[in-house]
């Protein structure tokens, strides 16, 4: 655990158990349960939520790192949870007034996260992995919405956003640069293919903020799947042409029903051709199954990640589990 001027408040000596994840266009968590020994007791009982932050390292190597947002201390054990750093951007806002016209969304989302961390910064970068190839109009007023959720509603726009340790990655949505091949003999325990045909929209209709009266639309009737239209608004919009290019980004990735890959609960293979911290949501797997009824062979987008690793005692080793999940969407069928 980290103080937020850099100090080292304490290291977990005795870890029973440590969770942590990365998400794609969201906020990943981590988790730790400490036996406290020793003064490592008194310094734990001193760990404050936002002040500290929560520093995970497997094998040696930097994989997570975030702010922490819940402590439990309980009779022998202290339980911590913590939240990457993206989390601060909920409980900010944007700081001045900006519009853009025809801006790609990268430039957009870099400004709404430089803005938001500016008046106070915890320590973060932002990487401009490419360029989102969507452009648009977008206007923001200070003081009004949060800047997470601003975000958010640029991610269903047309662009990526991942965080690996204090940096934020901003990636189009095309990109699908493989870190790995999976086949079932990697996932000897099995792994689920599901459809999530609730995510199908056919034609997306786009609203833009009610002064600028924008409204844009893409999509129509599907010949396999018929109509399944939906509305949104996006009140940052401010022009015709921009809540098109919403629209079109919308359905290029909901124009088919998604499939996701989950390899549940267990332990990808050791001897899988994959090095874990390479597993960062935005990237890709080469999936090869026909363990289920429904065969795949295809490069996935990974969508999350999630590693558990619980501690041995003398009658048993510890165990790890890497769980990960895979999508494949319109976009990447195409």
């Amino acid at each position: 655990m980290l103080d937020r001027n850099g100090a080292t408040v304490t290291t977990a000596q005795v870890l029973t158990e440590i969770e942590w994840s990365r998400v794609l266009d969201g906020t990943s968590s981590a988790r730790a349960l400490i036996q406290p020994d020793g003064d490592c007791c008194g310094r734990l009982g001193r760990i404050g939520s936002w002040r500290n932050r929560l520093v995970v390292y497997r094998d040696g190597q930097y994989v997570w790192d975030g702010p922490i947002t819940d402590v439990n201390w309980s009779l022998g054990e202290v339980e911590i949870a913590a939240e990457d750093v993206s989390v601060w951007l909920d409980d900010r806002v944007p700081h001045a007034n900006r519009t853009f016209t025809n801006a790609d969304l990268s430039e957009i989302a870099e400004w709404l996260i430089t803005d938001g961390f500016a008046p106070d910064d915890p320590g973060h970068t932002v990487e401009i992995v490419g360029k989102a190839g969507v452009i648009g109009s977008r206007s923001y007023t200070a003081g009004v919405g949060q800047t997470g959720d601003h975000l958010r509603q640029l991610a269903e726009a047309g662009i990526d956003y991942t965080v690996i340790g204090s940096k934020i990655l901003l990636l189009p949505e095309t990109h699908l640069v493989s870190v790995g091949r999976l086949s079932d003999a990697d996932m000897p325990d099995g792994l689920e293919v599901s459809e999530d045909g609730k995510a199908l929209v056919t034609r997306w209709i786009v609203a833009g903020s009610e002064e600028s009266g924008a409204i844009g639309a893409a999509g129509g009737i599907d010949p396999y799947y018929g109509l399944h239209e939906r509305y949104a608004e996006m009140n940052e919009i401010t022009d015709n042409a921009s809540a098109t290019e919403a629209a079109k980004a919308r359905l290029r990735t909901t124009s088919a029903v998604p499939v996701f890959i989950d390899t549940q609960q267990v332990t990808i293979s050791p001897l899988a051709n994959i090095n874990v911290p390479h597993l960062v949501p935005g990237w890709a797997l080469d999936i090869t199954s026909t363990g289920t009824c429904r065969k795949v062979t295809q490069r996935l987008k990974i969508v999350g990640l999630r590693v558990t690793e619980t501690a041995g005692d003398g009658d048993s080793p510890g165990t790890e589990s890497v769980q990960v999940q895979v999508a494949a969407t319109a976009a990447e069928a195409a």
